[in-house]
């Protein structure tokens, strides 16, 4: 179960808005996070916090495959983003770099700005405490769960090698 400020978005928040390509000259994770977002909210990097999460419409991560656009994210502190629907691509690059996923079109309608998330995500539950409103979502499967659990693929990957043959 995690917890966390929500920042809500419209639909199609690209990859550009998320990170824009005139920072991609310097990969650094502090550089990313401090220019999350700023194309469409200028706060978002002064005042996101460590464990908020993002909401947003339809279509988020849409654009370029760059995986700096979750990777800005998950430096700026954001534990989760909930969408109507998402990029396949940000999808996955999200998971490789072990930032959460949900795709729930009713989470939209669910909350505002300010409010706090409750998700679940092994039992496919959003939770807003502020209206005692929620929804559910499929769950990820459970190999993703652990991907994600493990911080991301290559932290999964090395545990597996640590571990040994099976």
């Amino acid at each position: 179960m995690m917890a966390g400020r929500v920042w809500r978005y419209g639909d199609h928040i690209n990859t550009d808005l998320i990170i824009p390509g005139r920072y991609l000259d310097n990969y650094d994770l502090k550089h990313l996070a401090a220019h999350a977002m700023e194309d469409v909210d200028v706060q978002f990097a002064k005042e996101v916090r460590p464990g908020d999460i993002i909401v947003a419409g339809r279509n988020f991560g849409c654009g370029s495959s760059r995986e700096q656009a979750p990777l800005a994210l998950k430096a700026a502190g954001v534990a989760a983003v909930i969408a109507g629907s998402v990029s396949r691509i940000f999808y996955r690059n999200a998971v490789n770099v072990g930032l959460p996923i949900i795709v729930c079109p009713e989470a939209a309608r669910l909350f505002e700005q300010g409010d706090t998330a409750e998700i679940d995500l092994a039992q496919g539950v959003l939770r807003n405490p502020r209206t005692g409103a929620s929804v559910s979502f499929s769950p990820p499967p459970a190999f993703l769960l652990q991907i994600l659990q493990d911080g991301g693929l290559v932290p999964h990957l090395r545990k597996r090698m640590e571990a040994g043959p099976r």
